[in-house]
């Protein structure tokens, strides 16, 4: 295929397959917590630790990496403990990060609007070999935690308090998904783009849930959804010359909108049937009251 033969394309490609198996298996912990905006939110401090990474003359990606964990530890931090003022606080951190990430990149010598627009929206010509091996490295960090961690970070999302009370590290737990999120961030602004990572993040997650209410299989599904459309986008970036990070939350939405409105139907005709299962329920003869309907017990966390 033509599309493999240049080196550019294959670390396109590599790249966009790690961000679409990582973005949705971060998400949908922040979609449990409530917290889908909180990847935007990292992108606009990441932006920081970009125009650090220009002005310094290190990898940008790395440096991002740094300023965007240690933006995350203080989001967590004020959602925790700020109470009456932590919204004015966050939002402060955000709109800083984006206006400190402009003004470094410009005065930095190597940095113009070419390269601010490349990390606001993603660029194929951008992921370069030194690129490729920090979205490696950052990448397996993040399928290790969100993978290997799954349960108790599941349960931190779904109660806190009673995380709490089975003796969880909730605290830690929480930390660790705000760290694993500003990770993810970081690796995905290549392909995706800062301004537009929070919506991969979170959109296959929705688009799984239309289909599924177990957890194990919402998460395989949006990491399958998250996975096809980096590369269909991709794809079409090389061939049709867009932008692909837009290019690659409009085929996200896409596939929520298809996967509602195959649901609805179906959630409809899965109430009939339990309404008619309802009313056919046998009766106690003794005095007619009806029997309770069995159910079966199921081991799998429900999202």
């Amino acid at each position: 295929m033509e599309i493999l033969e240049t080196a550019l394309m294959q670390r396109a490609l590599i790249a966009a397959v790690l961000v679409g198996i990582i973005a949705p298996a971060v998400g949908i912990y922040l979609v449990q917590r409530r917290q889908a905006l909180m990847g935007d939110g990292i992108g606009h401090v990441a932006m920081t630790g970009v125009g650090l990474g220009f002005l310094l003359s290190t990898s940008p990606v790395w440096m991002a990496t740094l300023v965007a964990i240690v933006g995350s530890i203080a989001m967590e931090l004020i959602r925790a403990y700020g109470r009456t003022r932590g919204d004015i606080a966050l939002a402060m951190l955000f709109y800083g990060g984006m206006a400190g990430g402009v003004l470094l990149i410009n005065l930095s010598p190597t940095g113009s609007n070419a390269n601010l627009s490349s990390y606001l929206f993603g660029s194929l010509s951008t992921v370069s070999e030194a690129d490729l091996d920090a979205i490696w490295i950052l990448a397996a960090l993040v399928v290790l935690v969100t993978v290997g961690l799954r349960r108790q970070l599941f349960a931190v999302s779904q109660d806190e308090e009673f995380a709490r009370v089975t003796g969880l590290p909730v605290r830690a737990l929480n930390l660790l998904v705000a760290v694993t999120a500003a990770v993810t961030v970081t690796v995905a602004m290549r392909v995706v783009g800062l301004l537009l990572v929070s919506a991969l993040m979170v959109v296959p997650v929705a688009a799984a849930q239309q289909i599924s209410r177990s957890f194990a299989v919402t998460f395989v599904l949006a990491v399958v959804i998250g996975t096809a459309v980096t590369l269909a986008g991709t794809v079409t970036s090389y061939y049709q010359d867009v932008p692909p990070g837009a290019t690659i939350v409009l085929l996200a939405i896409g596939v929520f909108l298809l996967l509602t409105a195959l649901a609805t139907p179906l959630a409809r005709r899965r109430t009939q049937t339990l309404r008619s299962a309802e009313g056919e329920r046998p009766t106690d003869e003794a005095d007619g009251a009806a029997l309770p309907a069995m159910r079966e017990p199921s081991d799998e966390a429900r999202v």
